[in-house]
């Protein structure tokens, strides 16, 4: 993202996982942990959606955690259908996040993968933030976000995305009474509008 992205590498469940970790400059809020869209689909780490997700992280003022899910770049294993990559964003928090305040964001599949992740932490982390973005809710079980996190959570979906319709979100979100944030003429992702997703986020997570 930047020149002063570290690039290393952790031990995972399945092996290696690949990270990308961006700092602000001033003492960090927390830590963000951000997860890329489908590894059979070319989905990584890279992703413009994934980095625009990071970047609105250090603005706010968290160091923002990328990494790749098992088999995708450096990173060790094979796909697993969401149940190993949960396996490994889970690893990611407690080895890179420690014990304080905490961020979860995810774009398409990661969003799948982050719903559930949000789910198996939040009674245990101080989930500080949750962003779902481009939510996979047509193809995935995404899991519904607990109550007490509604007002901590953002999700944005394009109004025009024909990968994830926004009908199978708000089939998603309707019985949590969940808001979803709808981008105008967005597709899913978000060509020309990253500016604006990142301000999105920005904003939601100063707020």
């Amino acid at each position: 993202m930047n020149a002063q992205t570290e690039s290393l590498t952790m031990a995972g469940p399945a092996g290696l996982i690949e990270l990308a970790i961006d700092r602000p400059e001033a003492t960090p809020r927390g830590t963000a942990v951000i997860a890329h869209p489908h590894p059979l689909h070319g989905g990584t780490l890279t992703n413009k959606v994934v980095q625009t997700l990071a970047r609105a992280c250090v603005l706010a003022g968290w160091t923002a955690v990328r990494f790749n899910f098992r088999g995708v770049g450096a990173s060790e294993g094979q796909y697993d259908e969401g149940r190993g990559e949960l396996k490994d964003l889970l690893a990611v928090v407690a080895t890179q996040a420690g014990e304080g305040a905490l961020c979860l964001a995810g774009f398409s599949f990661g969003a799948f993968v982050t719903s559930h992740a949000a789910a198996s932490l939040h009674a245990s982390r101080d989930l500080q933030h949750l962003v779902l973005v481009g939510t996979a809710a047509s193809r995935f079980d995404v899991a519904p976000v607990n109550a007490e996190l509604h007002a901590r959570t953002l999700v944005v979906h394009g109004e025009q995305d024909d990968t994830v319709p926004l009908s199978s979100v708000m089939d998603w979100a309707r019985p949590q009474v969940l808001p979803v944030l709808v981008v105008p003429g967005g597709g899913h992702f978000f060509h020309g509008q990253l500016p604006l997703l990142r301000e999105l986020v920005l904003r939601h997570l100063r707020a």
